[in-house]
């Protein structure tokens, strides 16, 4: 649906490979359809596709709770054929096998296998046979009909013809299957949901409780969100993505808690009230650059990459734990409204990012120019497939209060976000603000089952007419994939959500400035390819970087169903 993949179709004897096809043209389905009868498939028992390299489009997709597989075709003809044991007639021994076995060295008529050999070394089973004599038959009609009869021996057509009437019955079975497959095909693609546009979705619910030590504590909740997005493709090479959300988590635990520190990743949506809160164009106007077009709900992690495979879901139910577990928060100024994302590779070995985000572009008071915006510039460097490191810079501006100003993303300590209630002077929590903020991010796969990544990032903001102020954050995190099942992922998360390390101006107020270290423990349990349960505990010690608060534990259990 989204581009050309790469088919591997396996039997029990015969194996096609390297068979182009795209969803969206029915001529090719039925090139496919075909190839069972012509090209020596007797069943197609595995349909899998090879997405652009480094996730590039499939993986934003992914970590955003998006799946964008392909239709896949699983056993159409198994009911009739299980297994080889079954038809055993066609020994290496008898004269029909030598006969074609000749002709296909001769012809070239099968060349489904990887050593374009005949697999003169075992017997076939009837249906097989048939497959692979019809496919010599369509070879010989293509070089009579091209006007080469003369390089066709009259010995091979007499041959031809001898099969023919031997596997007659065969011959007429293996029509019939491909004729009744195609008019099952017909009728799916007459009632699927669109020819461009695939349904998918993600339902979260949450039991979880939080507490502080010998201090608030709250009840077990029952929470839920739930995704709907549709994704459309116009050309096979671009996507359309339309997002509606719902839920009612809320901002979790903050009330309790009485900071952001520690909220899950997946909250936001309150009263199950349902809103378009993304969408999103992608395409590819050259090769190698992607564009995102963000007409709601911009956000810089889905255009960047940011080093965090497997706990980057965009907010998902897949994913981290916490939005602090997520990514550098760097990459949340901003976040909301509309922008643009680039995403260029020049070589294998760099990616280039640059992107800009308008939270007012659809007022036409502010534009996307006259009111806060936050720009990204990045630069990934690949030494391996397993490791890979980037440097980050963004340019925000978030006007004074009676807009949404200066945050970062429902991350970080009252102090660092100049909330009202962080005590800090009203100047300083009613400024308008700039800010410069750096990150690097590195991500080093040790094998396939052990990963660590992590980043630093740092800001430093001027308050208008106030003073400057420097904001910092930091996280290490180890990640097992496939963890005692494919499809699992254990993790830990250590790290500072951002905090506020100096103000000058504003009467240089006195402050805390305990470390706030938050740790996350989870494990995501692949039930099956559709659903996981992730249970987790999230400890954050030193809250809004004061050691006088009392140490928050967060406990959850988290459901995920993706359709």
């Amino acid at each position: 649906m989204y581009d050309n993949r790469q088919i591997t179709s396996k039997c029990e004897g015969f194996i096609v490979s390297n068979f182009q096809y795209g969803l969206q043209s029915k001529s090719k389905l039925t090139l496919l359809l075909a190839a069972i009868a012509t090209s020596s498939v007797i069943c197609v028992n595995d349909l899998s596709a090879n997405p652009q390299s480094g996730t590039e489009l499939v993986q934003n997709m992914s970590r955003d709770g998006l799946q964008p597989n392909p239709l896949m075709l699983q056993n159409p003809v198994n009911a009739q054929v299980t297994s080889i044991s079954q038809f055993t007639d066609v020994q290496p021994t008898d004269w029909a096998f030598t006969a074609l076995q000749s002709l296909v060295e001769r012809y070239g008529c099968i060349a489904g296998y990887p050593n374009s050999t005949f697999r003169g070394n075992r017997a076939l089973s009837r249906y097989e046979f048939a497959a692979g004599l019809n496919a010599c038959l369509d070879k010989i009609n293509e070089l009579i009909s091209s006007g080469l009869a003369d390089k066709v021996g009259k010995e091979d057509l007499a041959t031809l013809q001898k099969l023919q009437e031997e596997f007659s019955a065969e011959l007429a079975a293996l029509k019939g299957r491909v004729t009744s497959l195609e008019a099952k095909t017909a009728t799916l693609e007459a009632q699927q949901f669109s020819t461009t546009t695939k349904l998918v979705g993600e339902a979260t619910f949450n039991l979880a409780t939080a507490g502080v030590i010998n201090g608030n504590s709250s009840n077990v909740v029952f929470q839920s969100r739930g995704r709907l997005q549709l994704v459309t493709s116009f050309t096979g090479k671009d996507v359309l993505i339309t997002r509606l959300t719902f839920g009612n988590i809320g901002t979790g635990f903050t009330g309790i808690l009485g900071t952001n520190q520690g909220r899950f990743s997946y909250d936001g949506q309150t009263d199950n009230t349902i809103v378009l809160d993304r969408f999103h164009y992608v395409f590819s106007p050259i090769d190698n650059l992607r564009v995102t077009a963000m007409a709601s709900l911009a956000g810089h992690h889905f255009y960047a990459d940011t080093f965090n495979t497997g706990l980057e879901s965009g907010g998902g139910g897949t994913g981290a734990l916490t939005r602090f577990a997520e990514r550098n928060p760097i990459y949340r100024f901003g976040l909301g409204g509309q922008g643009i994302g680039l995403n260029y590779q020049p070589s294998p070995l760099i990616d280039l990012t640059a992107g800009y985000i308008s939270r007012g572009g659809n007022d036409p008071v502010t534009g996307v120019f006259g009111g806060s915006y936050s720009g990204l510039a990045q630069i990934v460097i690949k030494p391996s497939r397993n490791f890979r490191f980037g440097f980050s810079y963004l340019r925000g501006f978030d006007p004074a209060v009676g807009a949404q100003r200066f945050n970062l993303g429902g991350t970080g300590t009252n102090l660092a976000n100049f909330t009202a209630n962080s005590g800090l002077p009203n100047a300083a929590t009613t400024s308008a603000i700039t800010s410069d903020s750096y990150g690097f991010q590195a991500l080093y796969d040790l094998s396939p089952s052990v990963s660590i990544r992590g980043w630093v990032g740092y800001t430093k903001a001027q308050l208008l007419n106030v003073g400057d102020a420097d904001i910092l954050n930091y996280a290490l995190a180890l990640t097992f994939p496939d963890l005692g099942r494919q499809g699992s992922l254990g993790a830990l998360i250590v790290g500072a959500e951002p905090y506020l390390t100096s103000l000058n101006g504003a009467g240089n107020p006195n402050f805390r400035r305990d470390i706030p270290i938050t740790i996350e423990a989870q494990y995501k349990y692949a039930v099956s390819r559709n659903i996981s349960i992730t249970p987790g505990v999230i400890v954050v010690f030193n809250r809004n970087q004061n050691s006088d608060n009392g140490t928050a534990l967060i406990g959850t259990l988290r459901t995920t169903y993706t359709f």
